[in-house]
């Protein structure tokens, strides 16, 4: 059963196409989640299916309200937890949960229960009558997870729920979103630009690049695209000096080449470190260090867009290779 569905959902600003007739469902109860850059398009998705923005054409629909022809259907089914703090500083934790849960009608006694399950989901309950001006960025950001769910909605947003804080705290905030996703069944769609988090707390993953969700499928699925292990080379002098010997081998996916350092997703990987050695030695190349491993998400998202996440981040227009980089998917 799909509690959310989108069919050609376009948004255009003036000439900027900033999301590209996105179509996709998420499953009842699942962790679903839209990986990319900044500016990929994500947030622009969000504000769409939270009726915050209006579609350019496409429709959607949430629990089986159409964001445009049934807004006010959709806004009681869904919490929302934005990427910028929207909590008073000026209230303990317990009373903005408080007037969070007043403003959805909740009766006292409820209201009384439901905020002390959600402290104790996200581990704030001995924090909770504490001014939240004196709270940590991570305690912040928990008490907001906190909040999104407090009045039992089908669907949860998260829009870049981790960002900015550190990796400690991060880890914590994944298990709180577990938590909260296995406790009340809810069904939770996330953006993200951390390949991390993506992998650890979604069943299923959109990577999104420039507006158009360019893959689609668990983190497994995902990393199966690259058909292979991933081998990094490290060698005395330019690594692409080794690519003519090399990108003819069957069982070779890619090359890329940033210096001198090689990477190289090929199949049987471990079995095929001796033939690196063998060609090296006869092209007078020293390989100076060998590593190997299963792909990553941020593997598949260099595959799918030639940079890596961090680089779209910093840059959408810039240079993102200073090395060589060849494909020969077969």
């Amino acid at each position: 059963m799909h509690t959310i569905t989108l069919n050609g959902l376009t948004r255009k600003f003036g000439d900027l196409i900033a999301v590209d007739t996105v179509t996709f469902t998420v499953r009842t109860g699942e962790i679903f989640g839209l990986l990319g850059p900044n500016g990929a398009g994500k947030t622009t998705i969000i504000n769409m299916l939270t009726t915050l923005l209006a579609p350019t054409s496409g429709d959607a629909t949430i629990d089986g309200h159409d964001i445009e022809g049934d807004p006010e259907g959709v806004r009681r089914s869904i919490g929302i937890i934005f990427q910028d703090p929207s909590l008073d500083i000026g209230l303990t934790g317990r009373e903005n949960l408080d007037f969070h849960a007043m403003m959805y009608g909740i009766g006292a006694a409820e209201r009384k229960k439901r905020i002390a399950e959600v402290l104790d989901v996200v581990g704030l309950t001995g924090k909770a009558d504490v001014l939240v001006e004196n709270y940590s960025g991570g305690m912040k950001r928990r008490l907001e997870i906190a909040r999104g769910p407090i009045h039992r909605p089908k669907v949860l947003f998260l829009d870049e729920p981790t960002l900015g804080l550190d990796a400690q705290t991060r880890r914590k905030i994944w298990n709180h979103i577990r938590d909260l996703n296995t406790k009340y069944a809810m069904t939770i769609i996330l953006t993200t630009h951390y390949m991390e988090e993506a992998d650890y707390l979604c069943n299923r993953i959109a990577i999104i690049d420039h507006g158009r969700i360019i893959a689609l499928d668990t983190p497994a699925g995902l990393k199966r695209l690259l058909q292979g292990d991933i081998i990094t080379l490290g060698t005395g002098g330019p690594a692409e000096s080794l690519v003519p010997a090399l990108q003819d081998r069957p069982w070779i996916r890619e090359i890329n080449c940033d210096n001198s350092i090689m990477t190289i997703t090929a199949t049987e990987g471990e079995s095929r470190i001796p033939d690196f050695f063998t060609v090296a030695q006869g092209l007078g190349i020293s390989i100076v260090s060998v590593s190997i491993r299963q792909p990553s998400l941020e593997d598949v998202f260099i595959h799918l867009t030639g940079s890596s996440i961090r680089e779209e981040a910093g840059s959408r227009l810039g240079h993102v290779h200073s090395g060589m980089r060849r494909r020969m998917m077969r």
